[in-house]
């Protein structure tokens, strides 16, 4: 049962800190997607995938006092920050879960801006589609994002790296 809690709290411990609930969100699903053994199911929603199983987990595992969740006050919206407590290392530590690559493929989606992680996810969400319809895809459920196609040809450059990096495991 806590498989699942101990992976999500190796990917905490290795990010060190991740600010946004939306940043969150896309750093399991792209982790997922590289093969990482995350096990949260995601829809398509408003900002790309979404894993309610994944919000429940984080909720415990702040009641269990591993992880900190604060809010700030942003004026029109709450940012949210997640940091491994000093229990959750312990916890961590006492796992002796190791995943690896995981840390590195972490560290570099956590250096990425959460509307960049968006539109990774989305690509990876329809990847069954030619890629053709898969910009269509963008421009149409994305549209307020306002994706230039310099930006969706990162965002597939990107998926390649972070294959190769996760590959190497």
């Amino acid at each position: 049962m806590l498989n699942d809690h101990q992976r999500l709290m190796n990917l905490f411990a290795a990010s060190k800190e991740i600010v946004g609930r939306k940043k969150l969100q896309k750093m399991v699903y792209i982790s997922k997607k590289m093969g990482f053994p995350f096990q949260e199911k995601f829809e398509f929603h408003f900002y790309g995938p979404y894993s309610e199983e994944l919000t429940l987990r984080v909720e415990e595992l702040c009641n269990f006092g591993f992880i900190e969740e604060t809010m700030e006050d942003k004026g029109n919206y709450y940012q949210y920050k997640y940091e491994v407590t000093e229990n959750g290392r312990e916890f961590v530590n006492l796992s002796n879960m190791v995943i690896p690559k995981l840390e590195e493929c972490l560290m570099n989606l956590n250096q990425k801006s959460a509307r960049f992680l968006e539109l990774v996810s989305t690509v990876l969400y329809f990847d069954q589609l030619p890629k053709i319809e898969v910009e269509e895809k963008i421009h149409t459920l994305k549209r307020k994002q306002s994706y230039t196609e310099e930006e969706i040809t990162e965002a597939y450059t990107y998926i390649e790296e972070l294959k190769k990096t996760a590959m190497t495991k």
